[in-house]
């Protein structure tokens, strides 16, 4: 099953796509996408739901924006140079253990919507990534058992204002966490999703950026749901960003960042392509 949100921002509705690319509004289901829903077999639910009641759904309009996937997570846990190549191509150590970073929940967006440049930027970058969102609790998994704790999985882009990372104390959070800079989805998918085979690709206005397979990755999915509930616990609808492949704008050379206007378009096998255009931050 393909799970979306859509309508406006803060007040998106649950909804599912079809095959034919058609999308449902299932809010007559009663619940949206976010800890509760996964944390009581919510898929299952819904899953059961429909064959009683997919007739009399709506569609969605087209058009109609669609937001993230799940509702804001408790937390969106990063996961830094997971791949060899783009550890090397910023003069980084492969890394022994996973290394492990917050972004704010408050930095999820929709996957069409802008990507703000924050005040102050001069180095935002790009990061496409699988993400892995967590259906059940997980706490000191064991590798084995990590998949029973996923939920599904969905497109992402972790993008990282590169000089509040490295020149404002040293903390990757304060880089990572700015409004927009976690646009997750189209689509949550829960079936059928091979986490080692998923294709990553992201274009800069037009150019091609990154492309990669998640079989790259030194730590697998397993590993880092086990590695992670190692040291704090993942409750349902918490998102980790599984890391980046090589091409990121501060690999180039000379180093790229996005600008204002830039089209930053960006895709996973199996799981959607989304789209974001480089806008300024505008005081409310």
């Amino acid at each position: 099953m393909r799970l979306c949100r859509f309508g406006p921002p803060g007040a998106e509705r649950p909804g599912v796509a079809l095959p034919d690319g058609s999308h449902l509004d299932v809010s007559g289901f009663g619940e949206d996408y976010g800890e509760r829903f996964f944390g009581s077999d919510g898929i299952r639910r819904l899953t059961e739901w429909l064959g009683e009641h997919a007739r009399s759904c709506p569609a969605v309009l087209p058009g109609e924006r669609l937001g993230p996937c799940v509702m804001r997570p408790c937390k969106l846990v990063g996961v830094g140079r997971n791949y060899r190549a783009h550890a090397a191509e910023v003069g980084a150590e492969v890394p022994p253990e996973p290394i492990l970073f917050m972004k704010a929940p408050s930095a999820v967006s929709g996957p069409y919507d802008d990507v703000l440049l924050p005040p102050g930027s001069t180095q935002t970058d790009w990061e496409v990534e699988l993400a892995v969102v967590i259906g059940r609790v997980a706490r000191h998994v064991a590798v084995a058992h990590a998949r029973e704790h996923v939920a599904g999985y969905a497109l992402f882009n972790d993008y990282s204002e590169r000089s509040f990372q490295r020149e404002r104390g040293g903390q990757w959070t304060k880089g990572k966490s700015a409004d927009s800079f976690a646009p997750i989805g189209p689509y949550l998918v829960t079936d059928g999703v091979d986490p080692a085979s998923v294709e990553l690709w992201l274009a800069v206005n037009g150019v091609e950026r990154q492309r990669a397979v998640t079989s790259q990755m030194i730590f697998d999915v397993p590993t880092l749901v086990a590695y992670v509930s190692e040291f704090m616990t993942l409750l349902p609808g918490d998102v980790i960003a599984t890391g980046t492949p090589e091409g990121v704008g501060s690999g180039q050379k000379p180093p790229v960042f996005l600008q204002q206007g830039d089209l930053v378009e960006f895709g996973a096998s199996g799981l959607g392509s989304a789209r974001q255009r480089v806008a300024a931050w505008e005081r409310l």
